[in-house]
């Protein structure tokens, strides 16, 4: 028999490995959900001790829930956005619906809104134009992309103009989307004297892990009283007339009425967050007057305290569903639990449509979602491929009746990392619209056949980019 005597370097050295194992095991077992990627942490750092404990350190512990606890109900605002004579109560098979998006979000169903879809750059940004224009106390722009472009030079000129004749204008762009190591538009609004504020953006290697995530929101309120949302970013590839060489077509919201207020409180949370000041002064939420009969809601989602609750909301209207689900998005690649309930939707007879680009601006993402369609269109869901340009909204309609839309796309990334904003509407008109919209753009669809014949290579690239889903 050959026995082993443990020097004292030997036992310094497995010391050493506790130090930097236990500690992360403690804290995977205490504060991780997902039990992949418990295991997965756990057996990075066993097996690499050092290596996996610093990576952990950087990438594993989500700061930002911790920070958001912190900061939970210490917002003076929220009062007005909780207290408004606007509530009102969905009726009707969308009534459990209704409910539940209420106790999820801590926001009322707010009625006496007017809610107006525009298509594309060159529509949209003259409306926002023309609002900045026009603002009189108060201007809040959030963009996760805000290029120093001549479009997005026009936005700057306008927010420089308002600042100067003592509009209280407020910036936030994202600290990645809009430029890590030179974002333009803040340079130019910084030296206008114009607040600006770049989220999770910071130099200092401790902070890098703040890269992963995103606020890919898209705000404008003016004055407290008309708000704009959606999924169109500040470019001028999204701007026909420019004839950029990648044309983007996109969906945004005009808002009015009470919904704005919980506008602008998404917006005042993020600004917060990121700079420190708290918006409370009445220019920021003014009483709101009745402007049309849409109710809406406003749902927030982000690594925080709000984590995945768009994709709840979206869960639950899946499960209420009674005739149709139509869906449009630039990006598909969902987690299994959102699979398998459109495709349990599609098996009780629900009509399954989704509406993808043929080609998004991110060809790995392509590549992947082509190796996750085959369930859906095992189960009867209908994916259609939409003709050139790119698309970029991002719209869900449910039964012609709930409309969901806004920033958030449908994938692990912007359903689980990124911060995002939606708003639901429960409106016959506007969903009809939105179910339309979405119908016009069903080009292609595609079949097992168009899966099945793609070559062994690309069929082995298109599963090898999948295993890339949670990152991408």
């Amino acid at each position: 028999m050959i026995f082993y005597s443990l020097t004292i370097w030997d036992l310094a050295l497995l010391v050493l490995r506790l130090c930097f194992v236990v500690p992360v095991v403690i804290h995977v077992l205490l504060t991780k959900r997902d039990v992949g990627a418990s295991i997965g942490w756990i057996g990075v750092t066993v097996l690499m001790p050092l290596t996996g404990g610093i990576l952990y350190l950087m990438f594993g512990i989500n700061r930002v829930h911790r920070r958001a606890r912190r900061m939970a109900g210490q917002h003076p605002w929220r009062s007005r956005t909780m207290s408004s004579q606007w509530r009102c109560d969905e009726k009707g098979a969308f009534a459990p619906l209704g409910s539940m998006v209420g106790k999820l979000t801590g926001r009322p169903l707010l009625g006496g809104n007017a809610i107006e879809p525009m298509h594309d750059g060159d529509t949209v940004y003259p409306r926002m134009l023309d609002a900045i224009n026009a603002a009189q106390r108060s201007v809040l722009l959030c963009s996760y992309i805000f290029r120093a472009d001549s479009i997005g030079r026009q936005f700057c000129d306008a927010l420089i103009a308002a600042h100067g004749r003592g509009v209280q204008v407020r910036v936030l762009v994202d600290g990645v989307g809009s430029g890590y190591f030179n974002c333009g538009v803040a340079r130019i609004l910084r030296r206008a004297g114009v607040p600006v504020g770049q989220f999770m953006h910071s130099m200092l290697p401790w902070r890098m892990p703040f890269i992963n995530m995103r606020d890919h929101k898209k705000i404008l309120v003016t004055d407290g009283l008309t708000g704009f949302m959606g999924g169109l970013n500040i470019g001028e590839e999204n701007i026909a007339a420019s004839r950029p060489t990648h044309l983007v077509s996109d969906t945004h919201f005009q808002l009015t009425g009470p919904v704005v207020h919980q506008l602008s409180e998404a917006f005042a949370r993020d600004w917060a967050f990121t700079v420190g000041e708290e918006l409370t002064a009445e220019i920021y939420f003014p009483p709101q007057p009745s402007c049309g009969e849409t109710p809406g809601r406003i749902v927030t989602a982000g690594p925080d305290m709000d984590l995945e609750k768009i994709e709840y909301t979206m869960l639950q209207a899946f499960t209420m569903a009674r005739h149709s689900i139509r869906l449009m998005t630039p990006y598909f690649l969902p987690d299994d639990r959102f699979l398998t309930e459109l495709e349990l939707a599609s098996l009780r007879g629900i009509e399954v449509d989704i509406v993808v680009p043929a080609h998004s601006n991110h060809t790995l993402l392509d590549w992947a979602r082509a190796a996750n369609l085959p369930r859906f269109l095992d189960s009867g869901c209908r994916i259609w491929m939409a003709r050139p340009p790119f698309n970029h909204s991002k719209l869900m309609v449910v039964d012609r009746h709930w409309s969901f839309v806004g920033s958030s796309n449908l994938d692990v990334r912007s359903l689980r990392l990124n911060f995002e904003i939606n708003l639901e509407t429960y409106d016959a008109a506007l969903a009809g619209s939105l179910d339309a919209f979405i119908a016009s753009h069903r080009h292609i669809r595609l079949t097992h056949h168009d899966l099945d014949r793609r070559p062994f290579v690309r069929k082995l690239r298109d599963a090898a980019a999948r295993l890339m889903l949670p990152y991408l």
